[in-house]
């Protein structure tokens, strides 16, 4: 087993994996990571199973101090890593020794991080996941983002194999970003001007309104027919509601189990990513596909990591 120090936890650094499901119906969010894409990156790098727990940073990362030898990766935004002071690779295999210190700094682009260790973070599996859920203070290290003078105890994995993720396969961390939406379950309580203007109305902006539980967006109306409310039913991750105002709030990893607003349509898997990197000001346009396209797209997208861990070997 090797320990990491915490010196500084950053903004908001918090142990996340793939979520916890299946406890919706007891009012339990799943949490989990808010970007699939770099997360299993993360874990292929360092030899993990692609739903190892990692650590998500926000903004800024933290100051971390290794008591032992450790592979690591680094991936998603840029967060200026540095080991020992000098400026440490992102998207490859890192190997650090005991005594090296990793340091994280103010990021470049998009807005998270994600930081992998060679083997499994040791806190409890809480209901089947070691996700972080902070407003319940459920899971990762009491609930509750990385501070000062933590200690991160990490199982070892076995696995040397040096990796580099290829140029092709790399994230592209854009300001306006099409999205994928499947229709339903309440596009019946919308007008077709509403619907229509969900996807031809020119985008919708990210307003300072956004986080881990969802991302308000400013645009066209979009209409009803009579009312916005229903009774409450479950959520998703990419959950499209529409309260009264009619602008839509796209619901992400840290949502509520249950909402009483009409829900438009749903981001399809593949795209979901895309909404953890952006801020505010940046545009989101919408493209309607049919269940059997995002069904299609969804395949693609999970087959795609067994080609990039063949293909990332050194």
């Amino acid at each position: 087993m090797s320990s990491i120090d915490v010196i500084n936890g950053g903004i908001l650094t918090t142990i996340q994996d793939s979520g916890r499901y299946g406890y919706q119906e007891l009012g339990i969010p799943t949490s989990g990571v808010m970007d699939d894409y770099n997360y299993r990156l993360a874990n292929i790098l360092v030899g993990n199973k692609l739903d190892e727990a990692v650590l998500e940073m926000t903004y800024f990362g933290p100051t971390l101090k290794f008591n032992e030898d450790l592979t690591l990766a680094i991936t998603g935004s840029d967060m200026n890593p540095k080991i020992n002071g000098q400026p440490a690779p992102m998207f490859e295999t890192i190997k650090v020794k005991a005594g090296d210190t990793l340091q994280f700094g103010k990021v470049n682009e998009g807005v998270r991080g994600y930081l992998a260790f060679g083997g499994s973070i040791d806190v409890p599996v809480v209901n089947g996941s070691k996700s972080t859920h902070i407003k319940t203070k459920m899971g990762g290290i009491d609930g509750r983002a990385l501070k000062p003078k933590d200690t991160l105890n990490i199982v070892g994995s076995k696995d040397k194999t040096m990796r580099r993720i290829p140029e092709k396969y790399l994230p592209k961390f854009n300001h306006c970003n099409l999205l994928r939406v499947v229709l339903g379950p309440q596009d019946d309580y919308f007008t077709e001007k509403g619907i229509h203007d969900l996807f031809r109305s020119g985008g919708y902006q990210v307003t300072k309104d956004f986080d881990r539980m969802g991302i308000r967006l400013k645009g066209t109306s979009i209409e009803h027919k009579e009312t916005a409310d229903i009774i409450s039913d479950g959520t998703t991750f990419g959950s499209i509601q529409v309260p009264a105002n009619g602008q839509p709030i796209i619901l992400v990893a840290d949502r509520q189990t249950t909402g009483g607003y009409t829900k438009i349509g749903n981001v399809i898997t593949p795209d979901l990513h895309k909404l953890a990197q952006m801020s505010f000001l940046d545009k989101i346009l919408f493209q309607k596909v049919t269940i059997e396209e995002a069904q299609k797209a969804t395949l693609d997208y999970r087959n795609k990591f067994e080609t990039i861990k063949k293909e990332s070997v050194i």
